[in-house]
């Protein structure tokens, strides 16, 4: 852009100055701006201030000191100096005599525990001269602090570290915000689910809907049944989730603010289930001889309700969250149908030929035994979509296509939370550009009372293993997942345009590829730093 000057040389020259100075400052503010997702109240200043590896440190206040001090936030300091000045390592000792200090203070100690889905993820944080504030509710609400704050960090050209003067109030719009792994359609080595929970981290996603178990295969170690995953696995030793890479993967998501959800998907998808485990699954009929083959989990014997029993309740003592998936979708009720047995038994109990009612006489039973381990059971739609009783406590995964927002809108009539998957299903290829797409996402746009609306409690990315696997699994994701995260996490108002979105989603790709995550381009141009391990 040219200045046009029709005055004297030492206005022009004024006004010259004057431009200039308002690109510096508009430029200053956009490095400021690049934060992602958006925070709720954002007052930025074009006031600047140097940072230094050697002279910054973290410090703690209210709650915690050298008696009581936070492993998850102790971890997080390490972690997150490494992120502001690459190549350095956090050390305590600070050689300058001007330090730059990140002081953290939160309304109550819980470090100690697990982030559940009433976890306040609320904070504040202030930049002004030579230090910072940021005060949390809880100290999961300072790790999505201390990631805003990584975030405001930026380089000029000559490498120096600079931060705006900052005013942020911070909390998200959903309390559940989720990414889905699917490991049974492929495995999915355990770094490949460490690395998604980085950038989880980065996006501010809090919880991990792992899909461990499906049709193709049962991943999941066993110490009750190891034959599951001895003969259910593609490989009895590769490609199993072992007891130690659990608890790794729940260790490695708590100490970054994420749930992981549990999920085993039963009647139906469960045909992996009946090579280490015999007489679960229903053997289907050719008319009045077996065919061989076999359908959905077996609802009419006792045993099968043992099973479950005696393996859901390992699974409740190894995953600590609250909630445990159980699934309930896609039953096909063919095999039910051919089976005799399985007819005798509905005509005994009076369900006729409706086989809707046979499973949701199934999916009771096993709500049941959650309760009785003290869990709360999450479903698939299908659930509510066939069965007349549902529990009131229960939480409806809304996954169909169509009108996603018209099946909301039932659920929540009927007094049940949701949580809306529809409209963010990643797996199938498809161009980056269409980030968009998952952005322009409105999940109460719905006729309802705020009550209702109350009742979407957020929102969930899912990732299936069709054609998914380590190769490919965070190019695919990110940064599409971020847009989602922007949905779920800030205020619908602010973030409702698209292109004002662009470039701030375009320097955050740009910040994932510098801490390691494959995340693809979102359209022609280039990173300062680029992607270092291709």
């Amino acid at each position: 852009m040219k200045v046009m000057c029709s005055v004297n040389p030492g206005h022009c020259t004024l006004i010259k100055f004057i431009f200039l100075l308002l690109i510096i400052i508009h430029l200053s503010l956009n490095t400021a701006e690049s934060v992602w997702p958006l925070p709720q109240i954002f007052i930025p200043s074009p006031e600047r201030y140097q940072l230094k590896p050697q002279s910054f440190s973290f410090g703690y206040r209210r709650y915690l000191d050298t008696k009581h001090s936070c492993s998850v936030l102790d971890a997080a300091f390490k972690r997150y100096f490494s992120i502001l000045f690459p190549g350095y390592s956090y050390d305590e000792w600070v050689f300058e005599n001007e330090v730059f200090t990140l002081t953290i203070s939160l309304d109550r100690h819980d470090c100690e525990g697990y982030p559940n889905q009433d976890s306040s993820e609320r904070y504040k944080l202030s930049v002004f001269a030579g230090q910072a504030s940021l005060n949390a509710e809880t100290v999961w609400g300072s790790l999505r602090g201390l990631e805003t704050f990584s975030q405001l960090v930026y380089q000029d050209d000559l490498g120096s570290y600079y931060i705006n003067k900052t005013e942020i109030e911070d909390y998200p719009q959903f309390n559940y915000r989720g990414i889905l792994l699917d490991t049974s359609r492929h495995y999915l080595p355990v770094q490949a689910i460490l690395k998604t929970l980085d950038a989880m981290a980065y996006s501010k996603f809090n919880v991990f809907h792992w899909h461990l178990v499906d049709d193709p295969s049962f991943p999941y170690q066993s110490h009750k049944f190891p034959d599951l995953s001895n003969k259910g696995a593609f490989h009895p030793v590769t490609h199993v989730y072992t007891q130690s890479d659990v608890r790794r993967v729940i260790s490695y998501a708590r100490m970054r603010g994420i749930r992981v959800l549990p999920e085993f998907d039963s009647p139906g998808h469960t045909k992996s289930w009946g090579k280490g485990q015999s007489e679960l699954l229903t053997p289907c009929y050719r008319g009045a001889t077996p065919s061989g083959t076999f359908g959905p989990v077996n609802p009419t014997l006792p045993s099968t309700y043992q099973f479950m029993l005696s393996l859901l309740k390992e699974v409740a003592s190894v995953f600590p969250d609250p909630y445990i998936h159980l699934g309930g979708d896609e039953v096909d009720f063919s095999c039910w149908r051919s089976n005799p047995y399985i007819r005798a038994f509905m005509h005994k109990m009076g369900f006729g030929l409706d086989f809707s009612k046979l499973e949701a006489f199934y999916i009771e039973k096993i709500v049941n035994i959650t309760s009785i381990l003290r869990k709360t059971s999450i479903v698939w739609q299908d659930v509510f979509d066939y069965h007349e009783r549902v529990r009131m406590h229960q939480q409806i995964y809304v996954w169909k296509q169509g009108c996603y927002l018209c099946e909301v809108r039932r659920v929540v009539k009927a007094g049940l939370r949701v949580i809306l998957a529809s409209p963010w299903y990643l797996d199938q290829p498809g161009p980056t550009h269409n980030w968009a797409r998952y952005y322009n996402v409105w999940p109460l746009a719905f006729k309802g009372t705020e009550k209702q609306k109350s009742l979407v409690i957020g929102g969930e990315v899912c990732m299936w293993g069709e054609y998914v696997d380590a190769t490919n699994l965070s190019p695919r994701l990110w940064p599409r997942a971020s847009a989602a995260a922007e949905r779920l996490w800030s205020n619908e108002r602010q973030t409702s345009c698209v292109e004002r979105a662009f470039p701030r989603l375009q320097e955050f790709r740009c910040k994932l590829l510098r801490r390691g995550i494959q995340a693809e381009p979102l359209y022609v141009g280039h990173c300062k730093h680029e992607y270092q391990t291709v």
